[in-house]
């Protein structure tokens, strides 16, 4: 006879297996979790004061017994459970009761349970879509990224400009045939800093060109800069370049390098360098730069334009690209500076591929532009943890390794009635406790030292770990 208690625990007799009658099998939902890895994050989170700052913010639109759970919990549900590989609600309301899952939640969750997946479908495609929330949302990634800098200042700050794909499938709003992509699709636009941060993204109908509506995206980016007294440099692709960006990023005191499309004005330009070098071609490309002042008809003013005539082996022609720019440095550091702007195609992929961001399947264009700042800020709160608490042997991990071999610990929660207190259990793994543990200091130390100023103990090691005796963990080390 199964039944459910008011946690959701289920109680049903023991299972036994044939082959050995001693093994038993219990099923505790409230007490084991998969992803114990959470609590790492939601640290981090808690000392930089992430999640903390929207209570004032969103605009709560519910009523009556409708508010069980704060936003605030909500947002940390939303986020987490796509941090652990949960896409989407469907799975809320397993995760309801996961007590990994009640705790970075936060809230009534911790001593009941976290949000059912009617109430998160409703948090997401009514609450935050609301245009003045959804406003609020879409600054978020930029308000995280302002409270990493405000402990941890930039020198420099360097923004790359890149689109991507998000396919489609049925009837859903915006969607449209992108002859580029060869799909259905979304085409969002993303803006990154130099440390693969999200600083804003915006959705878009599948059909829109590669750089329509960029001042949504970038404008309030560089209004978020202008007080810092520090080198801002731009890089984009082809699909921006256009002239208002040029202006624009000129009145602002940036630096710029954007590709330029060919053209045979251009061509002539470097005519002498695309003669076949005589001889016997090397086995490495022969690589010639050259720098001239181009003006296009729609430019006021003449622009500098640096070439690079690549010579390969075994091609006829040579491979010609160009770049667009106010920097004053020699040519081959421009398209030095400039080819670093792949980068960002690295952690558009690895968004997609670790976090699935392009998993947009709402049919209201609006929910899917409030998923996709979801996975914007799952996004970022990942790379936070891996560019400021991993230590250095694993800083070097992608997102979805950070997934598989951080994140999925499974443990086991047992209460202690001295003190109120909750230990937390886990097997040697992948990830062991030396390794755990030096992340929380990290978190701890390193961010909260530089934000609020507070010190730890050892002692806090001996109220989180489970060991019964001193070891390595340099909490307990202190």
């Amino acid at each position: 006879m199964l039944r459910e208690n008011p946690m959701g625990e289920a109680r049903m007799d023991a299972l036994r297996l044939d082959f050995d009658r001693r093994l038993k099998l219990e099923f505790h939902g409230t007490k084991v979790t998969s992803d114990a890895g959470l609590l790492a994050y939601r640290e981090l989170d808690e000392a930089l004061g992430l999640t903390s700052a929207i209570k004032s913010e969103l605009r709560d639109i519910r009523t009556g017994k409708n508010t069980q759970h704060g936003l605030a919990a909500l947002l940390r549900q939303s986020i987490y459970s796509r941090l652990a590989g949960y896409d989407d609600t469907n799975d809320a309301e397993r995760l309801a009761v996961d007590p990994a899952m009640r705790h970075v939640a936060g809230g009534r969750a911790i001593e009941r349970s976290a949000a059912s997946t009617s109430v998160m479908s409703r948090f997401e495609t009514k609450i935050l879509a609301q245009p003045e929330n959804l406003a609020f949302l879409m600054n978020m990634p930029g308000m995280w990224v302002d409270a990493v800098h405000k402990g941890k200042p930039p020198k420099q700050i360097i923004l790359d400009m890149d689109s991507s794909v998000s396919p489609t499938y049925g009837n859903q709003e915006g969607s449209a045939y992108n002859g580029y992509f060869e799909c259905t699709c979304y085409h969002p636009l993303f803006c990154f800093n130099q440390y693969g941060d999200v600083e804003r993204t915006l959705l878009r109908n599948g059909n829109v060109h590669s750089a329509d509506d960029w001042q949504s995206v970038l404008e309030p980016v560089i209004a978020r800069y202008r007080g810092y007294d520090i080198l801002r440099f731009f890089r984009g692709d082809a699909g921006f370049a256009d002239p208002h960006v040029y202006r624009y990023l000129e009145a602002e005191g940036y630096f710029y390098a954007i590709r330029f499309i060919l053209n045979q004005n251009l061509y002539r330009k470097i005519e002498h360098l695309l003669t076949r070098p005589v001889g016997r071609p090397p086995k490495k490309p022969i690589i010639l730069h050259h720098s001239f002042r181009y003006q296009a008809a729609s430019w006021e003013i003449p622009r500098r334009v640096v070439a690079k005539i690549e010579w390969h082996a075994g091609e006829l022609f040579p491979r010609v690209g160009f770049i667009v720019t106010n920097l004053r440095w020699k040519s081959s550091n421009v398209v030095r500076f400039y080819n670093k702007r792949g980068t960002a195609e690295q952690w558009i992929k690895e968004g997609k591929y670790a976090l699935k961001w392009t998993r947009l399947s709402c049919h209201d264009f609006v929910d899917n532009q409030v998923r996709l700042q979801l996975f914007a800020l799952d996004y970022n709160l990942g790379n936070f943890l891996r560019r400021l608490a991993l230590p250095k042997s694993v800083n070097t991990w992608t997102l979805r390794k950070l997934r598989e071999q951080l994140n999925k610990i499974g443990a086991t929660w047992h209460a202690e009635s001295a003190g109120n207190q909750l230990k937390l259990r886990w097997g040697y793994g992948i990830i062991g406790l030396e390794l755990y543990g030096s992340v929380l200091v990290r978190c701890i130390w390193e961010m909260s030292v530089k934000f609020t100023r507070k010190r730890i103990g050892a002692q806090t090691c001996k109220s989180m770990c489970s060991a019964d005796e001193p070891h390595s963990c340099s909490y307990w080390s202190g």
